[in-house]
């Protein structure tokens, strides 16, 4: 005979009991950045020839730093592999250099034009650029990415999109908003405030992450399509991620929360610190990076800023561009750059060359010379980090510095300025000793009591300074 069913409980003795409430998903947000508020002198030194150090067309060599004139107000830089960008403290960019592909995103036309900054016509503020060997982008106030130029490959010119290059800025990423860009000699990183990434452009050595084996040529049934339209790179049980970087030919991104940083790109010298005797890393791996503040480096190197303000590299010996002295032998493994005994706040990239800005103001480089990159005046490699000085770092300190094919470019804050806008941070601290209050029962119930005996004031005889809106304090992107 078979089992009868056990019958449901139909009375009501379980309908007040609570029930466990679910966890409210908090969406994931970014912030898009302020521009940066520190203004500084632009200089420049290596090769001109294309005009990419902006002192005119008949300027093709500075061994030492040389002040760029026409500025107003710069408070970023970046060097692409023949031209700069210059990002000024209203948001407006102006460019020089080598406008061959439209990388300068502005009219060229007059002779001698390229050799000297010019403002590029945007329709918004920007408030941070990036630019490659010959394409440019700009993040915007309202989150909007805008970008001109062009991508490059083996074969040479690829477009900006399927439609060619692009001589001034158009909007990659209509109706998406973004908090930060970051851009490689031929691809375009950009990171939206939902935490999800895009890439676009030369997949050839895996920095797209997100294109496979037989497509990073552009040659498969697809053509170029999912090289040139910018497309979410999706990497499986992944939080957010917060922060990107590139170098010229790899990407780093950063999760959120676990602070695990995900790595893809070329990786004949270990770029991407990947163990395995891959040459390039097409799709994202995780590395062993720990307390990462930045990363930057060139074609053949990477250099990690760590939280305690140390460097280490990894990557090719030749010319001196890891830092760590005259090598015979490649680096395989992250390397602690001990011949930098100072606390460094940034570093910067060139192709075969590094630099790092140190937190007491001084500017290091080293690496290749041969075209006056590294601004020590003599025009050979430097195995060693050496101090950068000139008649024009006297009574200055160095902010940035980012270096392209064969020129750099570098932003100094002049001493003066520094220790005034110290003083101007400094909070005033109310009379009658501490700053702090601790709140004891009596304090909170003599407030509460206060708070009683108070009547609102009428609106006509409130201090009119009481009525204007506190100014913004900058801060840095």
């Amino acid at each position: 005979m078979p089992r009868r069913k056990a019958l449901k409980d139909n009375s009501n003795a379980t309908e007040n009991e609570a029930v466990p409430a679910k966890r409210a998903r908090i969406a994931f947000r970014l912030e898009v950045p302020e521009r940066r508020q520190t203004v500084g002198k632009v200089l420049v030194c290596g090769t001109g020839d294309t005009g990419q150090l902006g002192l005119g067309e008949d300027v093709l060599e500075r061994k030492r730093l040389s002040e760029v004139q026409g500025i107003p107000d710069p408070v970023d830089v970046c060097a692409g592999g023949m031209h700069n960008l210059v990002l000024t403290k209203n948001g407006e960019i102006y460019s020089f250099g080598c406008n061959d592909e439209g990388a300068l995103g502005r009219d060229t036309s007059e002779e001698g034009s390229e050799a000297q900054p010019g403002k590029i016509d945007l329709p918004k503020k920007a408030v941070s650029v990036s630019a490659g060997d010959s394409h440019s982008a700009c993040l915007m106030e309202d989150g909007s990415v805008y970008a001109w130029g062009s991508f490059r490959d083996s074969h040479g010119n690829m477009g900006l999109t399927m439609d060619g290059n692009k001589r001034t800025p158009i909007n990659l990423l209509e109706g998406t908003v973004c908090c930060s860009i970051s851009s490689g000699a031929d691809h375009l990183v950009i990171l939206t405030n939902g935490g999800k990434v895009y890439t676009v452009g030369c997949a050839e050595q895996g920095q797209l992450g997100r294109i496979s084996e037989r497509s990073v040529s552009g040659e498969g049934r697809r053509g170029k399509r999912d090289l040139l339209r910018p497309d979410q790179l999706i990497i499986p049980r992944t939080r957010p991620f917060d922060t990107i970087w590139t170098t010229n030919y790899c990407t780093f991104l950063r999760e959120s929360r676990t602070e695990i940083t995900w790595a893809f790109g070329l990786n004949n010298y270990k770029q991407v610190a990947h163990p395995k005797d891959i040459e390039r890393v097409l799709t994202p791996v995780k590395t062993d990076f720990q307390n990462i503040r930045q990363i930057s480096g060139g074609a053949h190197h990477t250099i990690l800023l760590g939280n305690d303000l140390k460097c280490s590299v990894i990557g090719r010996h030749n010319y001196g561009r890891l830092g760590l002295g005259q090598l015979t032998e490649d680096v395989t493994k992250l390397t602690a750059l001990d011949k930098l005994s100072d606390k460094i706040v940034y570093v910067g990239g060139g192709e075969s060359c590094s630099y790092a800005v140190a937190e007491n103001g001084k500017l290091y480089s080293w690496g290749i010379g041969t075209s006056n990159q590294l601004g020590v005046g003599d025009g050979d490699d430097e195995w060693e980090p050496v101090v950068v000085s000139s008649k024009n770092t006297q009574n200055r300190r160095a902010l940035l510095a980012t270096g392209g094919g064969q020129h750099a470019i570098f932003l100094f804050q002049d001493e003066q300025d520094a220790k005034k806008e110290q003083k101007e941070n400094v909070p005033a601290s109310p009379s009658g000793g501490s700053s702090k209050k601790e709140k004891t029962a009596d304090t909170v119930k003599e407030s509460d009591e206060n708070k009683k005996e108070d009547k609102p004031e009428p609106k006509a005889e409130k201090s009119g300074k009481a009525g204007k809106p506190a100014a913004k304090k900058g801060k840095k992107a």
